[in-house]
């Protein structure tokens, strides 16, 4: 069944925060709905559509942000009332716009998610969980790391409250009262949850999660199996998910599964005969989707996909047909609603008009006069920094409520940056003093017009840490900017795991001394990335990496006055060991450090390494071949009389060269890898081989991972 929809823009709000758009139940069946929306102005918005006009319910007076925003009400009833949380306060409101609830919680901080189930209400900030009945405390929990979503399963089909957390550290958390009943790992940082058909299912227990890296996952949540039903992984490098809801929009009598992305994508999966997603619709939008609703809301009888974005616009995907297709001799005729809505646009357009025209005319008489007063006009940045496993680059993505003028991006570490195809963007670099000023990067991106999101991408060298700086200026007078700062930290292209080979030969790194558990905690947290600044609960911890790029692997245990570390590459072993003395001395602690280096660690990284340096050897001679190839067909006319080897480098020609201005200095990062390992290896004996490295590089050149090897056990 092919799946037409028409987009329709229906009102723009302020910005909008993550899960803050709901539809109100129908007062009938296909009946038109009432929107429910509430910005970062602390605004809440509800409105509804009759005769294509927008029709204001009640709009509330501004306040603190709002978080989110949930529907509520007795079990077994329709679920009308609006709750929205505002800073550390819930509060509540009928369909009609009356305040009949504010409850200011004994949270400390803002809330940051939230979801009622009747008279249970379930709150969480950063780390901490809890749950009130009635308004009073009834469970508390402290989680290991940042929580960036909640739900709980549906009462009536489950007979028990079960609470799940979403949690940085990629796993959900299922509690049972204030304790953690158990946890299961998923594939990447899950940042929304949703119950499955938006009853978790027949059994109520299937829960549906979204990642930050753009997964998409179904999982029953049971007492006794805790296997994945079905995982989609994000094969087309899309954004994160940050909404998702159940709605049969194909019209088949089975719910599908609506999906909104960060980098502005629509996406409708339709479930098969196993119960498998398959992809029926997608619609880019300009800007991150914040929330995705399914419903009835421009005219009765006409589904549509209801979303919010980040800058505040709240536009339908409607079924409803829109654009009605002129044949040969036929009049393209515009029904009078359309054409009332034309007119009264187009009052509104001049009325504006003339009203920026005054207002600037104002501004400027008030900037020249002796009493003028400057003031820097504010406006929201939404900003994302997060490593990308499947090349190990890093993904800058930065969103502005207005359009973009341009992006100054200034780095004191080398870095790389790489090309986005989604960039249209110009990008020019200036050349930077690397002596006094410690500059290794200067670029300006200058954006085309109504540009409102710009994604970057990075690749950084593991041993060189510092800071990378971004400079905002959107298109506003007068001008002003807005700057973001972002770690490259030292072990930069690590990322967080839940297990590791044990098997692999591990060379130790041992700290001793007299620090404190807070103490080489901020340490860890200043060398690696992914891991929770909160200091962990308890006596000890451990954590588990993986390196993005090699696949090699780090423990981290450590615990008040110890800190064991180990890994296979010796390079790994080196960055920690001078990152943490350097750290150590700057806050006058003393330390023993001893290490015990396994020889075996070094033959086995390199045979790690051997397979990605084989391809990007074998990429570049490819590469090297094409033009005189090319020459050779053109002058023979055909390409017959090669051999399939060359015949095949001619057929994929383009791929290739994409994929090799692709990966800029690959072949030399892992020449600059190899080159790392082999006096890392040397510098744990006493000695310094770098006058042997001009020998290694030859033998990289004419490389053979036999003789590379044997020339790292011979010297």
């Amino acid at each position: 069944m092919e799946l037409s929809l028409s987009r329709v823009d229906y009102l723009q709000v302020g910005v909008t925060s993550q899960k803050t758009m709901k539809l109100l139940p129908a007062s009938g069946r296909r009946a038109t709905q009432k929107v429910a929306i509430g910005d970062n102005d602390g605004v809440i918005t509800c409105f509804g559509i009759k005769k294509a006009e927008v029709v204001p319910v009640f709009k509330t007076l501004p306040g603190q942000r709002i978080s989110r925003l949930e529907l509520g009400g007795a079990l077994g009833t329709p679920q009308e009332k609006v709750f929205v949380s505002t800073g550390s306060e819930v509060k509540g409101f009928t369909k009609r716009g009356k305040q009949f609830l504010s409850f200011e919680t004994n949270l400390t901080e803002s809330i940051k998610a939230m979801h009622i189930s009747g008279s249970d209400l379930f709150l969480c900030a950063s780390y901490i969980y809890n749950h009130y009945c009635d308004c009073k405390d009834q469970h508390y929990y402290l989680s290991g790391d940042k929580i960036n979503d909640i739900i709980c399963l549906p009462v009536d089909k489950v007979s028990r409250i079960t609470p799940i957390l979403a949690c940085q550290d990629r796993f959900l958390r299922v509690l049972q009262g204030s304790d953690l009943k158990y946890q299961v790992e998923v594939p990447g940082p899950p940042s929304v949850l949703a119950l499955n058909s938006g009853n978790g299912g027949v059994s109520g227990e299937e829960l549906l999660y979204g990642t930050s890296d753009g997964k998409l996952g179904l999982i029953p949540i049971t007492d006794t199996s805790l296997m994945h039903k079905w995982e989609i992984s994000n094969e087309k490098k899309r954004g994160g998910i940050l909404c998702i809801d159940s709605f049969d929009i194909l019209g088949d009598g089975v719910k599908d599964l609506l999906l909104g992305r960060d980098d502005g994508m629509v996406e409708v999966y339709a479930l098969d005969s196993a119960g498998e997603p398959i992809l029926r619709y997608e619609q880019a939008l300009s800007e991150s989707v914040t929330s995705i609703q399914g419903g009835c809301v421009g005219k009765d009888g006409f589904d549509e996909i209801l979303t919010a974005t980040y800058s505040g616009w709240v536009m339908g995907l409607t079924t409803e047909p829109i654009h009605k297709e002129a044949g040969p001799g036929d009049e393209l005729r515009i029904s009078p609603e359309m054409q009332n809505k034309i007119s009264s646009l187009r009052s509104e357009l001049e009325q504006l008009q003339i009203k920026v025209l005054q207002e600037r005319d104002k501004y400027q008489q008030s900037a020249q006069s002796s009493t003028a007063i400057s003031a820097v006009p504010l406006f929201s940045v939404n900003d994302k920094f997060t490593l990308n496993q499947d090349d190990a680059s890093y993904s800058l993505i930065l969103e502005v409520q207005m359009a973009i003028d341009n992006v100054l991006v200034q780095s004191d570490v080398p870095v790389d940056l790489l090309d986005v195809d989604k960039n249209s963007a110009v990008v020019s670099f200036s050349r930077c003093d690397t002596e006094p000023n410690g500059n290794f990067l200067l670029a300006t991106y200058r954006c085309q017009a109504n540009t409102t999101r710009l994604e970057l991408k990075i690749r950084s060298i593991e041993g060189q840490y510092g800071t990378m700086q971004a400079y905002i200026t959107p298109r506003i007078q007068p001008k002003t900017c807005q700057v973001r700062q972002y770690q490259i930290k030292p072990l930069s292209l690590h990322q967080r795991t839940h297990c590791i080979d044990q098997d692999r030969p591990m060379n130790t790194l041992t700290l001793v001394g007299q620090f404190s558990f807070a103490e080489i905690h901020s340490w860890v947290v200043f060398c690696l990335p992914e891991v929770p600044e909160k200091t962990p609960v308890g006596e000890s911890i451990i954590f588990y990496f993986k390196n993005t790029f090699l696949d090699t692997q780090l423990e981290c245990s450590y615990r008040k006055g110890e800190g064991f570390f180990k890994s296979e590459n010796i390079s790994t072993i080196s960055i920690l060991k001078d990152v943490l003395s350097k750290e150590a001395t700057k806050r006058k602690v003393n330390l023993n450090i001893t290490y015990d280096i396994n020889e075996d660690s070094v033959s086995h990284t390199l045979k790690m390494i051997h397979p990605k340096l084989e391809y990007q050897l074998l990429l570049a001679k490819k590469v090297q071949l094409i033009d005189g190839l090319k020459e050779l067909q053109v002058h023979e006319g055909n390409s017959n009389f090669l051999i399939p080897e060359y015949r095949s480098i001619l057929e994929e020609a383009d791929q290739l060269l994409e994929e090799y201005k692709k990966q800029p200095a690959h072949l030399e990062r892992l020449y600059g890898m190899i080159t790392d390992l082999f006096i890392d290896k040397f510098k744990f004996k006493g000695a310094n081989v770098k006058t042997k490295v001009p020998l290694l590089l030859e033998i990289l050149d004419n490389y053979d991972q036999n003789s590379l090897i044997a020339f790292f056990d011979a010297t």
